[in-house]
């Protein structure tokens, strides 16, 4: 048996012969190299290579463009599109989907009204919304810009490693988003991560859990306040309700972020970086990153470059909740009233009467139906005693400031309001703000995933504040 050659051997080889190759062919004669060409093209044909030989190399083509490599990225990332025939099943499957939604709906509101709704939600979204989440960016983005400059972040990984590592699997600095997003809303998770000295402190199968953790205390501050606030029909205690809420929230960010980073770590690995710490002339686990100069012109920098990132970022969500918030909005709004009349026997009965106008806010009411019919699973499940109560969490797929509102005062037990605060913090518009906040962290393809794993984790939150209650007010 031959030995083998090594690999730089060979290319050694190689090289020295082409070197020797284009020599010779430079000292020929053109008439001889003419005669030569001639000649070459009046040669039999090559024969075929060995069947065996074609049949692996074939097989190796079409092998190689699925090749991934743990940790790294497809050579065909940047690449957004793919050729496709121009007619295709697809094109059938999503023509007969969009038909099957929206047909239903322009049959019950009038094909007029339903569009008017659509763009009058999505201005009501832009107004209301969007242009909020884009304050909430801008502010959190200049504190939290801030607080990275001088250091308090770095506190905040080195002193909250040893709890946020064993419970969620993170970087101590993650209790910064944690609490940046309870403060305000879902999108300060965002301009967080926007800062490359903050995505040092994770690996990138970290960051992708990141929008998990930190939707599920969205707007917490909103939620408890407001909840507590709001008194119980059956003389529960609302403080006790509300506080297993927050701890209900608590395990369902638990559930959903390990669920995501397991998934996540099967994709990139163990060691690819968030951030890329190639050429840097420091360690970034003991040391960081400071902008010269003397203080004030430090915080007002930092402080007016960290609002700009806000900006980004609240643009980069507008897309998402204008297309996925009205879709649940028109699926969860009810323009059903009741009004009294006078039947035919003279007795006066109570009617429903629905109206569409073509304004924001009017939807054909699917989830609150829906609830009605599952009453008899929601009941063991959450506690809910009536069939209204499950409008408010699905309403929380869209909004939770909206889902909050829905809350009257007096109407609910407190083992409701204890749900209401779990699946409203944790979900806290998630199906409308997800897709724009995965996109924008640069993880697309796992938007799915996140949606279903955070899906998963606000079931178990309601769950968890139901009978977290029942159990804390049988002691008490």
């Amino acid at each position: 048996m031959s030995e083998k050659i090594p690999a730089e051997s060979e290319e050694q080889i190689i090289q020295e012969a082409t070197v020797e190759t284009e020599n010779v062919l430079s000292s020929e004669e053109p008439e001889a190299t003419e005669a030569a060409e001639n000649k070459e093209l009046n040669k039999d044909p090559i024969e075929p290579l060995p069947r065996e030989y074609r049949r692996r190399h074939m097989l190796d083509l079409f092998r190689r463009p699925r090749r991934r490599i743990r940790g790294h990225e497809d050579e065909d990332e940047n690449h957004k599109f793919s050729i496709k025939r121009a007619v295709s099943v697809e094109g059938f499957v999503t023509l007969a989907i969009v038909l099957l939604i929206f047909v239903p709906i322009a049959v019950i509101m009038g094909f007029g009204n339903m569009l008017n709704t659509l763009f009058y939600n999505a201005l009501d979204l832009l107004q209301n919304t969007c242009f909020y989440l884009m304050g909430v960016a801008v502010v959190i983005g200049a504190l939290s810009s801030v607080l990275t400059e001088f250091g308090v972040i770095s506190l905040a990984n080195k002193g909250l490693s040893p709890l946020m590592k064993p419970i969620y699997g993170m970087p101590g600095a993650t209790s910064v988003a944690i609490f940046s997003a309870f403060l305000s809303d879902n999108p300060a998770v965002l301009t967080l991560a926007d800062d490359i000295r903050y995505r040092r402190y994770f690996k990138k199968y970290q960051l992708a859990g990141l929008t998990n953790l930190g939707t599920a205390f969205g707007m917490g501050l909103i939620v408890v306040i407001t909840m507590a606030g709001k008194s119980v029909s059956d003389g529960g205690s609302t403080v006790l309700a509300v506080c297993m809420g927050v701890v209900g929230a608590l395990i369902g960010s638990i559930v959903a972020t390990r669920l995501m980073l397991r998934k996540s770590k099967k994709l990139f690995g163990k060691e690819a970086e968030a951030a890329p710490n190639q050429d840097l002339a420091f360690d970034p686990v003991n040391q960081r990153e400071a902008r010269k100069g003397g203080f004030v012109q430090r915080f007002f920098d930092s402080l007016l470059e960290g609002g700009a990132s806000g900006v980004k970022i609240g643009l980069a969500i507008i897309p998402g909740v204008l297309i996925i918030a009205n879709l649940v909005m028109l699926l969860s709004d009810d323009v059903t009233t009741t009004k009294m009349v006078v039947d035919e026997f003279g007795v006066l009965t109570e009617v429903k009467v629905t109206t569409y106008q073509g304004l924001a806010h009017q939807g054909v009411g699917l989830f609150p139906w829906i609830g009605e019919k599952l009453s008899i699973i929601l009941g063991p499940l959450f506690g809910f005693k009536t069939p209204a109560a499950i409008s408010i969490p699905i309403t929380a797929l869209g909004s939770a400031g909206a889902a909050v509102g829905l809350v009257g005062d007096g109407v609910y037990t407190a083992t409701e309001i204890s749900v209401f605060t779990s699946m409203c913090m944790f979900w806290s518009g998630y199906l409308s703000t997800h897709v724009a906040m995965m996109d924008s962290l640069g993880f697309r393809k796992l938007t799915t995933s996140s949606i279903l794993y955070h899906t998963i984790g606000g079931v178990i939150a309601g769950f968890c504040a139901h009978w977290l209650y029942a159990l804390f007010a049988l002691l008490l």
